[in-house]
């Protein structure tokens, strides 16, 4: 019998971490195509659920790794968001708390893997054509203000 929370109709928010995988000098940043829900077939940055007695900063270099076959440090924290998804008739199907930390690269390629059905390196003048959400522009944007 499994203890993990439904994701889906939760009973309370789930943690979850995002990784700003940067590249400083190329000036691009690391993307994934979720391969799952929510947001399945949709562009956006690593990361996942914590899981139990597990830090935050694990959390994001553990997804780093999973999803896009990186090793990488975690380093500032960039923000911490909520994202509170309801379903079509107005009944809450998905809240998370996501906390998202600037994270180098320190050993790998990049490869999807995972929850992940792509990934990519997308430069700072590339992310109009992969349709982020605005909240994860402005905390790509806030990454790159750190490394200017």
């Amino acid at each position: 019998m499994s203890t993990r929370p439904s994701r889906e109709y939760p009973e309370r928010p789930i943690v979850g971490v995002g990784a700003v995988i940067l590249d400083g000098a190329a000036r691009r940043i690391v993307l994934v195509r979720r391969g799952v829900p929510p947001r399945q077939g949709e562009w956006s940055l690593p990361g996942g659920a914590v899981e139990l007695g597990e830090t935050v900063r694990a959390a994001a270099e553990r997804e780093a790794m999973e999803e896009t076959g990186l090793a990488v440090a975690t380093e500032e924290l960039l923000g911490v968001f909520d994202r509170i998804l309801p379903d079509d008739r107005g009944r809450l199907h998905y809240h998370y708390v996501l906390i998202d930390f600037l994270c180098r690269v320190r050993a790998g390629e990049l490869s999807a893997g995972g929850d992940a059905a792509a990934a990519a390196w997308a430069g700072e003048d590339e992310l109009k054509k992969f349709n982020l959400e605005q909240p994860t522009i402005e905390v790509i944007r806030k990454a790159f203000k750190l490394r200017a």
